[in-house]
């Protein structure tokens, strides 16, 4: 297998940040110009694709996040139980007393109020409001990663079009 150059080895470390093609060649200092056509032209090349599986596979092992983690991160942001954000007389815990998980992503923002006395002193905050992010989204990903085809957009049927043939040829024989 043929070396990489020193600016497609380049494009490989730019295209790890964002996977972002267009955006890596114009880092790595291909014309800005011509960056769409460059960046297919690269990602076309064996030499690179091998750089950027081989690159990938390096960061999963130094970082341990690799496919598995990211289906148990997944699966244990949708059963996350929001009940866990409140105490027993039903008042919302400090955002320090949230289990790790919900400080960690599963909240999308959080209003509060800070408390002060009569000369503005701090005396405390409370949350007025959680915005939960989508845990849909959660779900659906989960489901790509597994395969359940509830997820995909457009569902192909294979074999309908030799069927409709076959009906159209025995309505023909019957008609005759």
């Amino acid at each position: 297998m043929a070396e990489l150059t020193a600016k497609q080895a380049r494009f490989v470390e730019e295209y790890l940040i964002d996977l972002n093609a267009t955006q890596a060649a114009i880092r790595a200092g291909y014309s800005q110009k011509n960056a769409d056509g460059i960046a297919s032209q690269l990602m076309a090349k064996t030499q690179v694709q091998a750089a950027i599986d081989a690159a990938r596979a390096n960061r999963s092992e130094e970082t341990q996040i690799n496919a598995a983690w990211v289906l148990k991160r997944l699966a244990a942001e949708a059963e996350a139980d929001l009940a866990d954000l409140y105490d027993d007389t039903g008042a919302i815990k400090p955002i320090q007393q949230w289990p790790k998980i919900w400080r960690q992503g599963l909240v999308a923002g959080v209003k509060h109020q800070e408390l002060r006395d009569s000369e503005g002193n701090r005396t405390g905050e409370f949350i007025i409001d959680v915005k939960v992010s989508d845990r849909i989204r959660r779900l659906e990903l989960i489901g790509k990663h597994i395969g359940v085809n509830a997820f995909q957009d457009i569902v192909e049927h294979k074999g309908l079009d030799s069927l409709a043939d076959r009906l159209a040829r025995a309505a023909k024989r019957t008609s005759e």
